[in-house]
C-alpha cells in the first residue's frame, strides 16, 4: 500500500516542536501524559499509534510510552489511558515522563495512522509494536519537545 504524500500533524496545547516539555509531564512533577491532537488522519485509517522515546539516553534509546489502537481523530487528553499500552523501558505499562540522568535530552513523540487494528498483546514491547505495524502504516507524524533535569534534583 503507498504512503499518502502527506503527513499526520501531532501537536500539543502543552509545548511545540521543539520546545521545552512542562515539568507537570516529567519526573519532576505529576508523569502524566501531555495533551495531544492528531490530526490530517487519513480517512482509510483504522486506528492509531504512538511512540515516546529519548534517543539521547546513555544507553541508547530509552521507550517513555507505547500506545496503539487509538481511534483516529481521538484527542488525547492529559493523563489518559487512550488504546492499548505497551511496555516502555522503565518496565511498566503507560506513559512514563523525560527523567534525563544529565543535560538536555530529546523526546520524540511518533504517530502513526495504521490500516487496521493491531492484535498486539497488551504490554508488548516496542520491537513487537514496530513489527505489528509493518506494511499498515498509511501516515505518521512527529512532534519533538525537549527536558532538562533541575539540576538541584539530579543524581
Amino acid at each position: 500500500m503507498a504512503v499518502p504524500s502527506h503527513e499526520l500533524k501531532l501537536q500539543s496545547v502543552a509545548f511545540s516542536h521543539n520546545g521545552s516539555i512542562p515539568r507537570l509531564y516529567t519526573c519532576e512533577g505529576e508523569d502524566i501524559n501531555p495533551p495531544l491532537e492528531i490530526g490530517n488522519v487519513p480517512e482509510q485509517a483504522k486506528t492509531l499509534a504512538l511512540i515516546m522515546e529519548d534517543p539521547d539516553a546513555p544507553h541508547g534509546t530509552f521507550d517513555h510510552w507505547l500506545v496503539w489502537n487509538i481511534f483516529p481523530n481521538e484527542v488525547i487528553s492529559e493523563l489518559s489511558v487512550p488504546g492499548v499500552s505497551g511496555t516502555n523501558s522503565f518496565g511498566r505499562t503507560g506513559y512514563g515522563g523525560p527523567c534525563p540522568p544529565a543535560g538536555t535530552h530529546r523526546y520524540y513523540l511518533r504517530a502513526y495512522a495504521l490500516d487496521t487494528e493491531l492484535t498486539l498483546p497488551f504490554g508488548s514491547d516496542k520491537k513487537s509494536l514496530l513489527r505489528a505495524m509493518e506494511g499498515h502504516i498509511l501516515a505518521s507524524g512527529e512532534l519533538m519537545g525537549t527536558y532538562t533535569k533541575s539540576s538541584k534534583l539530579a543524581v
